[in-house]
């Protein structure tokens, strides 16, 4: 164990991703096949490395009042409370209350993609979410408010030159508080956040996939659970379906 290096051990993390990203964007010359693949090696990041309670996938939101979200390339949501809507051959429709971020994954950051990201973070952040008194051995506690849903934006490359600088940060700039990005990375160059006054920071990483992964682990932390959803809201629909049936 003496010779174990824990820095190496988290630059070969990056570098894998870096790697497997680099081999989509070369090796595929069908763009949508090429946007899968990117796709899968930022989902297998996030289902290897988050703790158990967190699933990461490709989804569309739901909630109670039957409306949907945009399909989303990386939905993170909870595992350990929640129950899928609907799930049948890798298409999933997930609770809009079990859903903690979610992210666009993109070959290259540029401004079209950075506005296309906002649009559907925010198809996500529009959708009503349920909350119920909690039960616990002192009786039920007070319905926990829906925390914030983190919004980013995964990419290998960058379209702009510097990859990093104030074109990105005029980009994010444009969104607003129902769709802003809260996190990013672009793996071949670093990572975005964006703190509690709404002010960005850029960060040039040698490492950034790493360094995303454990930032985005770190917020997670910081918004502890889900609420308590209300699975019966979502069970009206089935009563409106079989009025519906035919007799």
């Amino acid at each position: 164990m003496k010779n174990w290096n824990l820095s190496t051990i988290l630059a070969g993390l990056h570098e894998d991703i870096e790697q497997k990203l680099k081999t989509a964007r070369k090796s595929f010359g069908h763009a949508p096949t090429k946007g899968d693949a990117s796709e899968q090696v930022w989902l297998e990041l996030l289902n290897s490395y988050l703790p158990k309670r967190y699933c990461a996938a490709k989804a569309h939101v739901v909630d109670s009042n039957g409306t949907f979200s945009q399909q989303i390339d990386v939905v993170v949501f909870d595992r350990q409370y929640s129950p899928f809507i609907f799930h049948y051959q890798e298409q999933k429709i997930i609770p809009a209350e079990s859903v903690y971020a979610v992210f666009e994954a993109k070959q290259s950051i540029s401004l079209g993609e950075v506005d296309y990201a906002h649009t559907k973070v925010g198809s996500v952040r529009a959708l009503h979410r349920t909350s119920l008194p909690i039960p616990t051995a002192n009786g039920l506690a007070k319905p926990k408010e829906p925390s914030h849903i983190l919004g980013g934006l995964l990419t290998f490359e960058s379209e702009w030159t510097p990859a990093m600088d104030g074109s990105l940060l005029n980009a994010l700039g444009k969104g607003d508080t129902s769709n802003h990005l809260d996190l990013g990375c672009v793996a071949a160059h670093g990572i975005f956040s964006r703190n509690e006054k709404g002010a960005y920071s850029i960060t040039p990483e040698s490492k950034p996939a790493t360094s995303f992964l454990f930032e985005l682990i770190a917020r997670l932390q910081a918004v502890a659970t889900v609420p308590m959803m209300d699975i019966r809201a979502y069970g009206k629909w089935l009563e409106d379906s079989a009025s519906d049936e035919p007799t």
